[in-house]
């Protein structure tokens, strides 16, 4: 049995790899033992799994319906072991989790340190990334997830919001003026965080008093940091979440502008798959940073109301 859970995890790691030398890499394993021991599973199953090119891997329909089995098994197999180790009695193993980067190193990883701290048989591993994780398949406990959810079976608790805030340095707004409404941005030099907006349309407000103002990006850039970096130097005026923009605003290096067209703030959540048992370890943290994380995040501005240029 335990040579077939092996073999199971080796195709299961080669699949989500998407190939046999990247797979043999990941499982630091001699790449002819794991194409061996795939070809014994094929053998043994009497039914072809992977069809093997030049370009990679692709499962064949029966390869398919196998690795959602294999995955299911594996993870049966791992909770069963959790909860003979007592990880689901008391807080103990490792809590798996990822969240954004400037997100989670500014609010989720001071929150961590405190956590593990107070829980000495716990242990975190946290992948800070953009990308958006699939907590199943890249067998997650938690992600923080920032903006609108998508229709899922996933439980979410929420802890907080953010905004898309408009904002500029003192010395541009010195020299070129400050903008009242959202179309007075067409007359200046604009700063693009790519992955947030498109560089020559920005939005504001929300529902019927939405609006879409053109924008001229002097600087494209995919990093949040960069675009934060350029504004404070004086090259235009940037838009960013609002926690990205806060520590420049405090100390006076950014200008929050047209606040009151702001569009509808983005929730912050804590999200989960449901489980029959959930791990202590899990059930702690949620807990524990759940409050600490809402407390250390600043209130969204609220206008009265929306209005339009």
């Amino acid at each position: 049995m335990t040579d077939r859970l092996e073999t199971m995890s080796i195709f299961v790691r080669v699949v989500d790899e998407g190939s046999l030398t990247a797979g043999a890499r990941a499982l630091r394993m001699p790449i002819a033992t794991v194409s061996r021991r795939i070809s014994e599973l094929e053998d043994k199953l009497r039914a072809e799994l992977l069809l093997r090119s030049p370009r990679g891997l692709t499962l064949t329909d029966t390869g398919r319906t196998y690795v959602a089995a294999c995955r299911r098994i594996l993870e049966e197999v791992s909770e069963a072991e959790r909860n003979a180790s007592g990880e689901f009695i008391a807080p103990r193993g490792t809590l798996t989790m990822t969240a954004p980067i400037v997100f989670g190193r500014l609010h989720v990883l001071p929150t961590v340190n405190a956590f593990l701290r107070a829980y000495p048989d716990v242990d975190v591993q946290i992948e800070l990334t953009d990308r958006t994780m699939n907590l199943h398949e890249e067998h997650l406990d938690l992600a923080v997830r920032i903006g609108p959810l998508a229709d899922s079976a996933f439980i979410a608790r929420k802890v907080g919001e953010v905004r898309q805030i408009v904002c500029a340095s003192p010395s541009y707004l010195g020299e070129h003026g400050t903008p009242k409404v959202p179309s007075d941005l067409a007359k200046l030099d604009g700063i693009t965080f790519q992955n947030l907006m498109s560089p020559q349309n920005w939005r504001f407000g929300s529902g019927r008093h939405e609006i879409t103002v053109p924008v001229r990006s002097r600087l494209i850039v995919n990093a949040a940091e960069a675009a934060i970096d350029a504004a404070i130097d004086g090259l235009g005026f940037t838009r960013v979440l609002s926690y990205q923009a806060a520590a420049a605003i405090r100390a006076g290096r950014l200008v929050p502008l047209l606040q009151d067209f702001e569009p509808e703030p983005w929730p912050v959540h804590l999200l989960y798959e449901p489980r029959a048992l959930i791990p202590q370890k899990l059930r702690a943290f949620l807990d524990f940073a759940a409050p600490r994380i809402a407390d250390g995040m600043p209130q969204p501005y609220s206008a009265a109301a929306r209005r339009v240029p």
